[in-house]
């Protein structure tokens, strides 16, 4: 597998970064988990606007969806011959109305499954072209999931937004690559069940048993250095900050 990071600011858009958004690509198939504010664009560096093969979508805040409301305006207004086939798109239950009222004008209540196959999320396993994903339930104000992808006997793992979570923890078990949001500074902010900081991501990490550690959604206003060594002081494995454009090899 090959995960790319095209967003990876939280909360809102950085000077350097859109928000969250990451291709995953395997055997020609595409598959793009969120795409949050600024993502269609940042994302056109790395594929064609219509070589996606399927989007997951961790929860429907819009530094995570927002940017699936330009990318209907790509779909459905084609210029070169026409609307384009329906994409499969993976999110919680109510996508399809949460992105409908967010566009306010669609051509009809319907037109965005013109262009979108929704498919509601569950706690479950399934493939998703030649990936298996398995999906669980996180620990956010909203509807929120984190996602395993498999592939050729390697394994990532995004944790979506979360606070302190069990389910995350099995959902990254032995992964080779967890994929972890470190939104919140340890010791300065303390909300339950909304965001992790550097060091509960770097637990998380460590009690999965993961083999490597990437951090991401961090909003601009946190300082990543801090985070990243807090996490350091939980997990031994290696941990690095994401960034925008940046490829791994899985």
């Amino acid at each position: 597998m090959k995960l790319t990071v095209v967003g990876c600011s939280g909360s809102f858009p950085s000077a350097e970064s859109a928000c969250s958004s990451y291709l995953v690509e395997a055997d020609g198939f595409r598959l793009l988990l969120d795409m949050g504010n600024g993502a269609l664009g940042e994302l056109q560096r790395h594929c064609g606007l219509y070589d996606l093969d399927a989007i997951f979508l961790s929860h429907l805040h819009a530094d995570h969806c927002i940017d699936m409301c330009a990318y209907f305006v790509a779909r459905y207004y084609r210029h070169d011959g026409g609307r384009c086939d329906p994409i499969p798109v993976y999110g919680p239950e109510g996508t399809e109305h949460r992105l409908t009222t967010a566009y306010a004008d669609t051509p009809s209540a319907s037109s965005m499954s013109e262009v979108f196959d929704f498919h509601t999320v569950k706690p479950s396993t399934f493939d998703i072209g030649p990936f298996t994903v398995h999906t669980e339930r996180v620990a956010h104000p909203v509807e929120a999931y984190g996602i395993r992808v498999e592939h050729g006997g390697r394994s990532l793992t995004y944790s979506g937004d979360t606070g302190v979570s069990p389910a995350l923890v099995e959902l990254a078990r032995d992964s080779d690559l967890f994929l972890c949001e470190a939104a919140f500074t340890h010791g300065k902010e303390n909300i339950p069940d909304l965001h992790l900081n550097g060091r509960e991501a770097g637990e998380a990490a460590s009690r999965a048993g993961a083999r490597k550690l990437v951090l991401t959604h961090i909003p601009p206003w946190t300082d990543p250095q801090v985070n990243l060594v807090d996490a350091r002081t939980a997990f031994t494995g290696p941990v690095e900050l994401a960034r925008p454009r940046v490829t791994y090899e899985i």
